[in-house]
C-alpha cells in the first residue's frame, strides 16, 4: 500500500501518541483494533478511508476539544472513532481485536510496539 498524507502521519505517530496518553484513553482496545484494520490488505478501501480518518483525528494536533482537558479531551476524538466504527465495524475482526489487545499489554509494561 502506498501511504499518503493522513496514512503517513497514522503510522508515524500512531504508537508514540498512544504510548503517552495509554491512562487517559478508555476506549484504547477500540482505537488499536481500528489501526490494525486500517493497515490490514484485506480491508477494503472504503473502510480503509474511514478510519485512517479517524485515526488522523487522534494523531493530529487539531481537535475541537484539546486532549490536554481532563475528563473531555478524548470525548471527541471517541465520538469520531465510534461513529467510524459504525460504517465499518464488520471489517474490524476478533483477528485485529486480539493484535489490540496483546500490544496494549505490551505498552503498559513498556515493552516497544511492532508496528
Amino acid at each position: 500500500m502506498n501511504l499518503t498524507g493522513n496514512e503517513a502521519q497514522v503510522k508515524d505517530k500512531f504508537f508514540p501518541k498512544l504510548a503517552r496518553v495509554l491512562a487517559q484513553v478508555p476506549f484504547a482496545e477500540d482505537l488499536v483494533a481500528a489501526y490494525y484494520c486500517a493497515f490490514d490488505r484485506a480491508t477494503p478501501m472504503r473502510a480503509k478511508g474511514v478510519l485512517i480518518g479517524a485515526l488522523a483525528y487522534f494523531v493530529l494536533p487539531i481537535d475541537v476539544i484539546p486532549d490536554l482537558i481532563l475528563g473531555l479531551g478524548f470525548t471527541d476524538d471517541m465520538a469520531v472513532l465510534l461513529a467510524a466504527f459504525n460504517v465499518v465495524r464488520t471489517h474490524v475482526t476478533p483477528a485485529h481485536r486480539d493484535r489490540a489487545r496483546e500490544t496494549l499489554d505490551r505498552l503498559r509494561k513498556g515493552e516497544p510496539v511492532s508496528v
